[in-house]
């Protein structure tokens, strides 16, 4: 095992200093470091989403990124986005379209959401389909979870 290093991570608009070993993710540091555990392990493989968080604004699989290679980003967990005592809007139609089911999935999905729709603001429903094909959700067939996405597109209208 490698000697721990010292690395900051400019997290939620705040910096942390943390010790990590050269081959530890950040889904580990985030939660097990730093106790945002709205990041989500699932199946440590990249394939389910759960553990998504935005690096620049990109999704990005935590649970395939190491830490150490994250330095130089701005990451944005769940955490980061929610106003004191708000929602954003993007939560708000998740609610309003009924999307949630079990909620495993949803901070990944919300993140996901969050930057196609900064990135495209009336994404068509081929476009939101093909950004949320790297998040699986076992509970809601994504039905709900497409009409939220929807809903949020045409209340920036």
């Amino acid at each position: 095992m490698s000697k721990p290093q010292s690395i900051t991570l400019h997290i939620n608009d705040e910096d942390h200093d943390v010790r990590v070993q050269t081959q530890q993710t950040l889904l580990s540091v985030l939660r097990d470091q730093l106790y945002l555990t709205g990041t989500k392990l699932g199946c440590n493989q990249g394939v389910c989403g759960a553990c998504t968080v935005l690096r620049d604004g990109v999704p990005t699989r935590a649970c395939l990124t190491l830490a150490v290679d994250s330095t130089t980003f701005a990451i944005t967990t769940i955490e980061g986005i929610v106003p004191a005592d708000d929602l954003l809007p993007i939560q708000q139609a998740f609610i309003d379209a009924a999307a949630p089911q079990c909620g495993f999935c949803m901070s990944g999905m919300v993140l996901v959401a969050k930057s196609l729709l900064e990135s495209n603001p009336h994404p068509t429903r081929e476009e939101i389909r093909e950004a949320l094909s790297g998040n699986l959700c076992r509970c809601t067939g994504y039905t709900k979870i497409i009409e939220a996405i929807e809903l949020m597109s045409t209340r920036s209208a």
